[in-house]
């Protein structure tokens, strides 16, 4: 028997009757994963950094470091982001593993170590998830953070909640996209990106995908999680902006052909962020897991292209350090 989408709502554009889906059709065509998989093999993509790992590491690499009490972000690679906000403490995204992957011995290696593990938290009170990916939803760092801190509320997008609870997860709830939860002085929107889930075979997009936005008195944040450019995108600034802080995707967009309908590429996201009006942003999704054809390097060096080539201030919109943070003070007084 066909699964059904327990929570199809016919006058959604994103749902479907077996599933989830993006407003913006379906880009890659059969045959495209065999083609680029082959491609990249011939090729030897992607390169590493042109200086090597150990130089990559040294020069983009810190160990988190927590200690205050003021608002801050920090960014820990890839995805994952931490936020201390009104004293309380977020995770988003939080793949510390050694691999995204169902298994241990297989799948993308981390080539950047973690700059925190979940026994460094002082303290945890809410798990953002975008979607199921394994590069955004580990397990492994789920299973600890359930052991640390069994109290902590999860926030995922719809068909997410199944997954949660067998792992252990008690405080969860799902959003669909335009819902939202208030915590703790916090409002907590799950937003509209254009990508997919899949984590077995069987159940390609039948979780949905989000990105989030937080906001607070004085903080407005808008992680746009894993999504391809689209201008259905601009109606989140519309709804919920302005924004005063953002982290938006640069990286895993090689080859654009095969990578351009869930991946944003550096020119994108400096298009996205100019129409948000330049706030302060961290490019995400580069830096950790070599996910596509280009080089761990190249990111945040076409990202400086662009926006020198664009004249923009490079430093609203510049690369950080995987475990550096910022105090949000500094970042929402500018």
């Amino acid at each position: 028997m066909a699964w059904r989408n327990p929570w199809y709502d016919a006058s959604k554009p994103h749902h479907a009757p077996d599933g989830f889906r993006n407003p913006e059709g379906e880009l890659r065509r059969e045959g495209d994963l065999q083609r680029w998989r082959k491609e990249r093999k011939a090729q030897g993509l992607p390169h590493p950094p042109q200086q090597g790992y150990p130089a990559f590491i040294a020069r983009w690499w810190q160990q988190a470091d927590l200690s205050g009490s003021d608002d801050r972000a920090w960014w820990l690679g890839h995805a994952a982001m931490l936020l201390r906000l009104n004293q309380r403490y977020l995770l988003i995204d939080p793949a510390l593993s050694r691999r995204a992957s169902p298994v241990s011995f297989a799948g993308p290696e981390r080539k950047t170590p973690a700059p925190l593990q979940i026994s460094d938290l002082p303290r945890l009170d809410y798990v953002l998830i975008s979607h199921n990916h394994y590069d955004h939803l580990d397990r492994p760092t789920i299973k600890r953070i359930v052991r640390r801190f069994p109290e902590a509320t999860f926030l995922v997008p719809l068909g997410l909640e199944g997954w949660c609870r067998r792992n252990g997860v008690r405080n969860v709830k799902q959003l669909d996209w335009w819902q939202h939860s208030d915590a703790d002085g916090m409002r907590i929107d799950a937003v509209p990106a254009r990508h997919w889930s899949m984590r077995t075979f069987y159940d390609r997009n039948r979780s949905l995908w989000c990105g989030w936005t937080i906001r607070t008195a004085d903080v407005s944040f808008w992680f746009s999680g894993d999504s391809g450019y689209s201008e259905n995108l601009f109606e989140v600034v519309a709804r919920l902006g302005p924004f005063n802080l953002a982290a938006l995707p640069v990286g895993a967009y090689v080859p654009r052909w095969f990578m351009r309908g869930q991946h944003m590429d550096p020119e994108q996201a400096v298009t996205l962020w100019n129409a948000m009006g330049q706030p302060v942003t961290l490019p995400i999704h580069w830096g950790v897991f070599e996910l596509a054809d280009e080089s761990l390097d190249e990111p945040p060096r076409e990202l400086m292209r662009v926006i020198s080539a664009a004249g923009y201030q490079k430093e609203r919109f510049s690369p950080w350090r995987i475990g550096e943070s910022r105090s949000l003070k500094n970042i929402t007084q500018e």
